[in-house]
């Protein structure tokens, strides 16, 4: 078993692509060597990774979504933090900025430039969702 930190809750975080890209954000406040990541934050009691991901979005960036599937999980090698990685399908608005103390920017990123903004790799089962998702809308 994977060692993880008491007082960091469980995460979800929520893979969306749209139109080719997919969407990240951009954090005010670094976390390890994490600055750009996948909308996404603590899994409250009572809630499904995937319940998670989809409130998270809303709260995040205004935009519903719904769950496609569970791509993987794992303990965060930067963080600590367990993580649950959702495939998310946008259902409508606008990606945009709606929590101003947590996030700085939002970006629509198309498959090249993925690693400008995340030089340290994705995790496999999300590398290897996003080679196909982009590369087969783009």
């Amino acid at each position: 078993m994977t060692e993880q930190t008491d007082n960091k809750p469980p995460v979800s975080t929520a893979i969306i692509v749209d139109g080719g890209k997919v969407l990240m954000i951009r954090r005010r406040e670094r976390e390890g060597k994490l600055l750009w990541a996948f909308p996404g934050g603590g899994i409250e009691a009572g809630e499904s990774p995937e319940q998670a991901a989809v409130r998270e979005v809303a709260e995040e960036v205004e935009l519903e979504v719904k769950s496609v599937r569970v791509l993987g999980d794992r303990v965060h090698p930067n963080t600590g933090v367990h993580m649950t990685y959702v495939a998310c399908a946008p259902i409508s608005g606008t990606a945009g900025i709606g929590d101003a103390e947590e996030i700085a920017e939002v970006a629509w990123l198309a498959h090249e430039e993925i690693p400008t903004y995340v030089p340290y790799g994705l995790y496999g089962p999300v590398q290897e969702y996003l080679d196909g998702a982009l590369t087969r809308t783009a």
